[in-house]
């Protein structure tokens, strides 16, 4: 693990987590990220006992451009 992701492991999970507005209207939130040093942290608000996952800004902004041109269409049902 590099030591970018050794940090964002490290850093405490303190902040408020966010939840999607569009997820209040498909059976509730299970999608919850907080902004936490050098990133973000993406939990599952239906098991928070779970780990949360790390990412850095630059790998989430990244995620973000190509949801945003439709690269990942292709994985969604119906």
């Amino acid at each position: 693990m590099s030591g970018d992701k050794q940090a964002l492991y490290a850093a405490p999970l303190d902040g408020e987590w966010i939840t999607p507005r569009q997820a209040a209207g498909r059976g509730g939130a299970r999608v919850r990220l907080m902004k936490i040093d050098g990133g973000v942290a993406l939990g599952d608000a239906a098991a928070p006992e779970r780990p949360a996952l790390r990412y850095t800004d630059s790998e989430l902004r990244a995620f973000l451009q190509g949801a945003k041109q439709g690269e990942f269409d292709h994985l969604l049902t119906g």
